[in-house]
């Protein structure tokens, strides 16, 4: 059987077992194609709890699989690679959260989406990537302390000059392999193209970019901006999916590094398996986790819209 044989059984078992997919961004172009949604992490999540099907294929990490739970309690949530988990989210429990907030009174906890339901119980308020200068700059408290990762947050900073922040020493192990050296390297073999980053980048790398944003405000700016050449510094599943929207424009990768392996772990036979009912894991929380972990994302939307 050949990929476009898979993608059609997918396509009619999808119609036939009410299921809906849902596609990281950072998932291969043959799972695009086979998707109901893509974007990034929350999008994906408001749009499994808006849509009419009761069983949702996660194709993306974990936390993913259970901000999507969290959202819609009442529907069957599977993760297409029970394997496939996100360094970072695992890198602080909710226990380490507890001690950073004993040693530091008085701050607002602001946890990134790229964290755990459990974690997110002990939390004040979650942002995204799109969404984090908005939310804290809207929040009353001055002291804030980010977590996981330092490198969004260093970003946020930035743009936050009135706020002291705090960090925990994480990050994201695919953008954290670039440096200042990848991106002098590529700006000398491709003089012309802009250079997209991600803000999990290095601050290093983040301060030679042209444009920092989310990973589908990379593709956004890219499709809009008037440039032909681009050099790409978040995971490299976003330069090919970028090259089927835009073959007229040329698109680089930053460094051979950026990679995300539990991104790869799902394949498509994963997704027809999920959808088939005889793979993947369907993600289960405790009531009180749910509705704990609800809050800060509820707040997250009343002040991020």
């Amino acid at each position: 059987m050949n990929t476009r044989e898979l993608q059609d059984r997918i396509i009619e078992m999808k119609k036939k077992n009410d299921v809906c997919i849902l596609a990281h961004a950072y998932q291969s172009q043959d799972i695009w194609e086979v998707a109901d949604f893509i974007g990034d992490s929350f999008a994906l999540s408001k749009k499994a709890a808006a849509t009419p099907q009761k069983t949702i294929v996660m194709s993306g990490v974990r936390f993913m699989a259970e901000t999507c739970k969290t959202l819609s309690p009442d529907k069957k949530v599977i993760l297409a690679n029970p394997v496939a988990g996100c360094p970072m989210a695992m890198e602080m429990n909710r226990e380490d959260v507890l001690k950073m907030q004993e040693e530091n009174p008085g701050y607002a906890t602001v946890a990134y989406i790229n964290t755990t339901a459990e974690l997110k119980t002990a939390v004040n308020v979650v942002v995204t990537s799109s969404s984090a200068v908005k939310i804290i700059r809207a929040l009353p408290d001055k002291n804030i302390l980010f977590i996981p990762d330092p490198n969004l947050g260093d970003w946020v900073q930035k743009q936050c000059p009135e706020k002291n922040f705090k960090f925990y020493n994480g990050g994201c192990p695919t953008h954290m392999r670039t440096g200042s050296s990848d991106v002098k390297r590529m700006r000398a073999a491709h003089p012309d193209a802009l250079l997209l980053v991600h803000p999990e980048c290095r601050p290093s790398v983040v301060e030679m970019a042209d444009y920092v944003g989310s990973t589908t405000g990379i593709m956004k700016y890219a499709g809009e901006s008037d440039a032909s050449q681009f050099i790409i510094g978040t995971e490299a599943s976003i330069v090919q999916h970028l090259q089927f929207q835009y073959p007229d424009k040329q698109f680089y990768l930053l460094s051979e590094n950026c990679v995300c392996y539990n991104m790869k772990m799902t394949t498509l036979m994963d997704v027809y398996n999920a959808v088939a009912g005889k793979g993947g894991e369907e993600i289960v929380l405790p009531e009180e986790v749910i509705t704990l972990s609800r809050k800060p994302i509820d707040r997250m939307i009343q002040l991020g819209g």
